[in-house]
C-alpha cells in the first residue's frame, strides 16, 4: 500500500467539504464510468520506450474535470498540483502527475477520432436504459457561442469557419450550437454546429430523429414543415410560435395557446444554461467548428446527466 503524504492525510481529516468536492462527487456517481472507458479504450495510445502510460480512467477524469471547469491545458496542470480534491477525483498522486503535453495529447486523440459524439451516445443509451431518453416529442432551437472577433494573432484573420451575424440589435461573430430535445425532460437527443450567420431552420433536418410525433420551436422555425427535408414528416403536429407582431393581435385563447407552446419550449434552454453558464462555455476555446463541437458533445453529456439526475436510481 503506498505511503500516504501529508497533504493527503490532512485532505483526509479535514471537517467541511467544498463545493468542489460536493460536485465532482456528484458527477462521480452521475458518469457511466466503464462505459465510457471501453469506448476509448481502443484508440488510447500504449506507452512507448518502457514508459507506462497515465491509466485510462484518470486521463479521462482530468479531461472532463476540464471540461467542468473550462480550464487550458496549463491550467488543468496547475489545478491538478494545487487542488487534492482534484487530484483525489482523478485517483492521482502528488509525484507523478500529467504535465500539459499529456493533457494535451488526449484530448487530440478524443479530437481525432471524434470520440465525443461516441461518449454523448452511450450516455444517452445508460439514461434510455433507465427510461430517460423519450421519442415522442422533440423541441427544437439554437443558440450562439461567441468567437474571439480580433485580428491579432499569428494568421492575422478571424477564424474562417465562424461568422458574424445580427440578433436584435446587436452583432455577433462565432458559431451556433443548434439542439433537439424531448418535449417531457429537455434532454439533448441531436446536435449540429454551423457558423453563426447560418439561419436556425437550415440544420433542423440533422436534429429530428424521424420518430416525433410533435414538434415545437420559436419563431425562427416558421415553415419548418414545408422544406424538403420535412415534407415526408405527415404524422408530425408543429407547434411553432407565431412572431411577436402577428401575436399582438391574437385573441384570448390563440394567446393562451402560444403561451403553452412557450411554456413546452422553456426547457430546451434548461441545457444551455448548464452549457454556458455551469460548465462556463459561452465563448469558444479552438479555432474552428470541429474540435469545439467535440467539446460541446461532451458538454451536452454531462447536462443530461445533471438534469436526469433526480430521474435516475440512487
Amino acid at each position: 500500500m503506498d505511503q500516504i503524504t501529508f497533504s493527503e492525510a490532512e485532505y483526509q481529516t479535514k471537517k467541511r467539504k467544498t463545493r468542489r468536492e460536493i460536485f465532482l462527487e456528484r458527477m462521480d456517481k452521475l458518469i457511466p464510468w466503464q462505459k465510457l472507458e471501453k469506448k476509448v479504450a481502443r484508440y488510447y495510445p500504449k506507452g512507448q520506450n518502457g514508459r507506462p502510460p497515465y491509466p485510462l480512467p484518470a486521463m479521462l477524469r482530468v479531461h472532463f474535470m476540464q471540461l467542468f471547469y473550462n480550464l487550458s491545458d496549463p491550467a488543468m496542470e496547475d489545478a491538478l498540483y494545487e487542488i487534492q480534491s482534484m487530484r483525489h477525483f482523478a485517483g492521482l498522486k502528488l509525484d507523478r502527475l500529467p504535465d500539459e503535453t499529456t493533457i494535451l495529447n488526449f484530448r487530440h486523440v478524443l479530437e481525432q477520432h471524434g470520440l465525443g459524439k461516441s461518449l454523448f451516445k452511450e450516455v444517452n443509451k445508460h439514461l434510455e436504459k433507465n427510461g430517460l431518453m423519450l421519442r415522442e416529442g422533440s423541441i427544437v432551437d439554437a443558440t450562439i457561442i461567441s468567437a474571439p472577433s480580433s485580428t491579432k494573432n499569428d494568421s492575422g484573420q478571424r477564424d474562417p469557419e465562424m461568422h458574424q451575424t445580427k440578433k436584435g440589435n446587436q452583432w455577433h461573430f462565432g458559431m451556433k450550437m443548434h439542439i433537439a430535445v424531448d418535449d417531457t425532460l429537455g434532454l439533448i437527443h441531436s446536435i449540429d454546429t454551423t457558423a453563426a450567420n447560418v439561419h436556425d431552420i437550415v440544420p433542423s433536418g440533422n436534429l429530428l430523429h424521424g420518430d416525433e410525433q410533435r414538434v415545437f420551436g420559436d419563431a425562427g422555425y416558421l415553415g419548418i414543415q414545408k422544406r424538403d427535408g420535412h415534407k415526408h414528416r405527415k404524422h408530425v403536429a408543429w407547434y411553432i410560435a407565431k412572431r411577436p407582431g402577428t401575436r399582438k393581435i391574437l385573441n384570448d385563447n390563440d394567446l393562451k395557446a402560444e403561451k403553452i407552446k412557450a411554456s413546452i419550449r422553456a426547457k430546451v434552454e434548461h441545457p444551455f444554461r448548464y452549457i454556458k453558464q455551469v460548465f462556463g462555455y459561452s465563448k469558444v476555446r479552438y479555432r474552428g467548428l470541429a474540435k469545439n463541437t467535440n467539446r460541446l458533445y461532451l458538454l451536452a453529456a454531462f447536462s443530461n446527466l445533471l438534469i436526469g439526475e433526480k430521474y435516475l436510481p440512487a
